[in-house]
């Protein structure tokens, strides 16, 4: 069997998750999520950077949009909040990419939009 990438950075991650959903629920947009995850964040003393931005190469040019990733956490994971009907290939194929701009093997997708935290481990 396979050994789980970061696998205790991961558990701390959605464990702040299942606090913030635990005390606010479902209905709010993400943005109110992002600033409760950050909270934790910081009193977990998880290291975080919010909105992290990336540049994205094409050819020989940078393009001139830039990709801003939720969160980047431990230096090394990509956590994309969502506040939906579910976890969609649209999300799976989008941190993806992310992955990819950033260097980042893993990301993790977390969906606020159901009665239980709903997530999703994705591996580059």
């Amino acid at each position: 069997m396979t050994e789980l990438i970061y696998k205790e950075e991961a558990y701390q991650i959605i464990g702040a998750c299942m606090e913030v959903h635990k005390r606010l629920g479902r209905g709010f947009l993400e943005i109110v999520y992002k600033d409760a995850i950050e909270y934790e964040f910081g009193m977990k003393k998880i290291p975080y950077e919010r909105e992290k931005q990336y540049k994205i190469p094409y050819k020989n040019v940078v393009l001139s949009h830039k990709y801003f990733a939720d969160f980047v956490v431990y230096d090394k994971i990509i956590l994309e909040v969502k506040a939906g009907s579910g976890i969609v290939d649209e999300f799976l194929a989008q941190t993806l990419n992310y992955l990819a701009v950033s260097d980042c093997k893993l990301g993790l997708i977390v969906n606020f939009g159901k009665d239980s935290l709903e997530y999703k481990r994705v591996v580059l």
